[in-house]
């Protein structure tokens, strides 16, 4: 591949952008009115702008991409995550247009990304999942008879869904009737369904993921685990590896079990398997996420690794370059998702970055989309940077993320900078017990 298009905004596309030119290859950046000065336009080998801010009339507008590629003969598109990444009908006719995918199968990425037949495929091959319905359902009487057969709390789910959308915690019949028709209504908007599922919500329980990788000759990996319990709204904001909860033993046998279910669907490319595990250290499958994590950097610093690289060498037919006994482990990561928004309520705080500043110093890799002067705007996710801190040990890690924060200056907007520095004063984090709860049981906010 000489030259790849990047599907993709802020700074997921630059962190791919970077790949791509240490191994000689070509960008080409789409953008929207509302991103014509970001970085990663500026950073491309070329740009082109694809349409208005909202981001069905550009990032989402497959048809226009895909003839942009066609015109300037890329050889490969790159969905990163989020907008188009999990789209398998964008995937095929990508494929049919010659154009290499980096990414899953389209099949695989239709069979993951339903709910309901994911589990199924899972259980089919042995791997535990949580107790749910085995069936979606669009009736309420429906849902209320599931629940009460698994015992209040229970999840209500979109079949369809990610990403935390669509998702809504239940305490009793009167919480789920309430949810119940915005739930739907949700998952129709998000993901083209209104069918939704119940399933058992499991108590204090902790959200670890397994990256997976798989290449066209059989040949599957595992890259270790993230522990991704400190969430807001059901979105991940911390992650962190190893993971500071699991045993040793536990954590051999998540790596097989990640292996197995992705041997089950003869994955390809990137991938994360993501468990639910309760205090007992029983996992059970969750769900599978067909692309790169947004928090991929993790387990680049534990194992020295570029992801993206791997996916571009699979992608364009090579083995993996390393077999399972030759990646290895090494030091603690923890990633922090700093965002355009109030700390408290989590709302999000767009506006100008009059400054965007930080301390260089060992351990500290800052992913970020936007710079001093840039604005952040309505249209798209508030994240604006991802603040990944490595040392030898946790210990190490958790010392410097605190110097990290410190010598972070953002003016301008306002930023969870300050939960974070909560999070790394609380002695809960700092001695590895948590769940993902965390946040909603905490007042962690002292500026």
């Amino acid at each position: 591949m000489k030259k790849i298009l990047i599907a993709n905004r802020g700074e997921i596309a630059l962190r791919i952008m970077n790949t791509c030119h240490q191994m000689g290859i070509e960008t080409v950046a789409v953008y929207s009115d509302a991103d014509s000065d970001m970085p990663f336009v500026k950073e491309a080998t070329y740009a082109f702008n694809i349409g208005e801010p909202a981001v069905n009339k550009s990032y989402l507008r497959s048809e226009i991409i895909l003839e942009l590629a066609k015109n300037e003969d890329v050889d490969g598109i790159h969905p990163g995550y989020g907008f188009l990444s999990e789209n398998a009908d964008f995937a095929r006719s990508v494929m049919e247009a010659g154009i290499i995918f980096i990414g899953p199968d389209p099949d695989t990425i239709d069979l993951m990304g339903d709910k309901i037949v994911s589990r199924k495929t899972m259980l089919d091959a042995g791997v535990a999942v949580v107790p749910g319905s085995e069936e979606g359902t669009s009736t309420l009487e429906e849902a209320v008879r599931l629940a009460e057969s698994m015992g209040y709390p229970v999840m209500l789910k979109a079949s369809g869904g990610g990403g935390g959308i669509g998702m809504v915690r239940c305490e009793n019949e009167q919480a789920l009737a309430k949810s119940f028709g915005s739930t739907k209504a949700r998952a129709k908007a998000y993901f083209g369904s209104e069918e939704v599922f119940v399933e058992k919500y499991i108590n204090n329980a902790r959200h670890v993921e397994v990256q997976v990788f798989g290449d066209n000759y059989g040949n599957i990996v595992h890259l270790f685990e993230r522990d991704c319990s400190i969430q807001r709204r059901h979105q991940k904001v911390v992650e962190e590896s190893p993971s500071p909860f699991l045993s040793d033993s536990a954590k051999q046998k998540m790596y097989d079990t990640a292996i197995k279910a992705a041997t089950a669907v003869n994955y390809r490319n990137a991938g994360t398997i993501e468990f639910i595990v309760d205090e007992q250290e029983n996992f059970y499958f969750l769900e599978m996420n067909t692309r790169l994590q947004v928090e991929h950097p993790v387990t680049e610093g534990v194992t020295g690794l570029d992801l993206v690289k791997w996916q571009i060498l699979v992608a364009r037919g090579e083995k993996l370059p390393l077999a399972q006994t030759d990646i290895q482990q090494k030091g603690h990561a923890i990633e922090f998702r700093l965002y355009a928004e109030d700390p408290k309520s989590f709302l999000p705080s767009p506006g100008i970055m009059e400054e965007f500043t930080w301390k260089e110093f060992q351990g500290i890799r800052v992913d970020a989309g936007y710079a001093s002067r840039s604005t952040v705007t309505p249209y798209y996710d508030p994240m604006i940077a991802k603040c990944i801190i490595y040392g030898d040990t946790r210990k190490e890690s958790l010392e410097r993320a605190e110097q990290f924060f410190k010598g972070l200056t953002i003016k301008g907007i306002k930023t969870n900078a300050p939960l974070f520095k909560g999070i790394l004063k609380d002695p809960d984090f700092i001695n590895g017990n948590y769940s993902t709860s965390f946040l909603t049981n905490k007042t962690l906010i002292t500026e």
